[in-house]
């Protein structure tokens, strides 16, 4: 089970004393395997009504617990499939936290990461520091392999004067990211598309002021040893990214000129170590200037930036 829309509205309380318990004996589970217990209290800020002041202190003990849809039973049966299965606590609870937005989740879509947020305020900046900066505030930005619509989201978000399209191949995750527009106030910002990568967009061709993605760029022999969490309960179709890992990054680099209006932005996340390769494919298409490098708050190089000729 998780905690779909489908799930009957009947509310259920619980004794702080004996919510307390189990608190405590999930948290100890989750150390017993190698969990981060922080997710036990995720799991409960979400499907419940107690907030982060009275985890720390304990004071919930002291009173009845709202535990929403869940029973204390219901709740302990979630929590044995993060620890056994190893079933991602965002697909549990059906959300995600990212930026500023609460997203909805399921094994449709990459579950959204915190270092990906950071892809937003690169474009911002550079769009700030760019010539034709309000031509690309006012034009065609595109979230290319939207997923759960996170960064297309972020985008709408960031510059409101911006159309947003979001592409995906998946009619599951564009359901999803249709979904997290409507959730967060952004539907009449963003549309949505079907297909593989640039196919929907042949009518904005040379019309495009910035492409922003976060594509699948694992290498296929490194997918397989991934976490248990990601490789087991996340989609392929967004992990997978070849035999080097830069076959979507490849495709965008080689395609987005036709796209892409002169200065316009191209922004896309890789993996530790690919930089060096990512930049010699922007640099040899002869399409795009002032490539960059950036990392992410770890120091990874994580993000490669350029600008249409």
């Amino acid at each position: 089970m998780h905690l779909g829309s489908d799930h009957p509205a009947q509310k259920h309380g619980v004794a702080g004393q004996l919510l307390w318990q189990w608190w405590q004996q999930a948290r100890q589970q989750a150390q017993d395997a190698a969990i981060d217990p922080i997710e036990v209290d995720w799991l409960l800020k979400a499907i419940s009504d107690v907030d982060s002041l009275e985890l720390r202190l304990g004071t919930f003990k002291q009173r009845a617990v709202n535990l929403g849809v869940l029973s204390l039973e219901e709740l302990t049966e979630l929590w044995q499939q993060r620890v056994e299965q190893r079933v991602p606590v965002q697909y549990l609870v059906g959300s995600a936290s990212w930026r500023d937005l609460t997203l909805k989740v399921s094994p449709a879509v990459l579950i959204p990461r915190p270092e990906t947020e950071l892809i937003i305020d690169l474009a911002l900046e550079a769009v700030q520091h760019s010539p034709r900066a309000e031509q690309l505030q006012q034009g065609i930005w595109v979230d290319m392999g939207t997923g759960s619509g996170a960064i297309a989201l972020g985008l709408a978000k960031a510059f409101p004067k911006a159309q947003i399209y979001s592409v995906d191949i998946s009619g599951d995750a564009l359901a999803i990211a249709r979904e997290n527009a409507h959730w967060n106030g952004l539907e009449q910002r963003i549309t949505f598309c079907q297909g593989a990568w640039f196919a929907p967009l042949a009518g904005v061709k040379g019309q495009v002021a910035a492409l922003v993605s976060n594509p699948p760029y694992i290498p296929t022999a490194t997918v397989q040893g991934l976490e248990p969490e990601v490789v087991n309960h996340e989609p392929t179709l967004a992990l997978d990214g070849g035999l080097d890992g830069l076959d979507a990054i490849r495709e965008l680099a080689a395609a987005a000129p036709d796209y892409l209006c002169s200065g316009g932005l191209w922004v896309a996340e890789m993996m530790a170590g690919q930089a060096p390769a990512v930049r010699a494919l922007l640099e040899q298409q002869g399409a795009y200037t002032g490539v960059q490098i950036h990392a992410d708050l770890a120091g990874i190089e994580r993000f490669a930036l350029a600008f249409r000729v």
